[in-house]
């Protein structure tokens, strides 16, 4: 399944704020999960100098992943499909 990079603005110092958003992240991925759609929460990425956080969904598209981020309540600015190295080796 495809990962997929949810790009969202987070101000620096927001770390607490970071953490709450990881775990609607995670219960979101599993809510849409339940349903009809298959997405898991892997991880997020804070850069803080850039205000910038990515989060990191497998779905089966970028429409999904957008979806995980809506119900986490994250404004998306803009969702990229990833590919990591390990994911290409398999």
């Amino acid at each position: 399944m495809p990962s997929y990079l949810v790009e969202t603005y987070l101000t620096r110092g927001r770390t607490t704020e970071r953490r709450a958003s990881e775990r609607r992240a995670r219960t979101a991925a599993a809510e849409l999960t339940q349903g009809s759609r298959l997405v898991r929460f892997d991880h997020s990425i804070h850069v803080p100098e850039d205000e910038i956080c990515f989060y990191v969904f497998d779905a089966p598209s970028g429409r999904d992943a957008a979806l995980a981020a809506q119900c986490a309540e994250r404004d998306a600015i803009r969702v990229v499909e990833a590919v990591g190295a390990e994911k290409e080796e398999l």
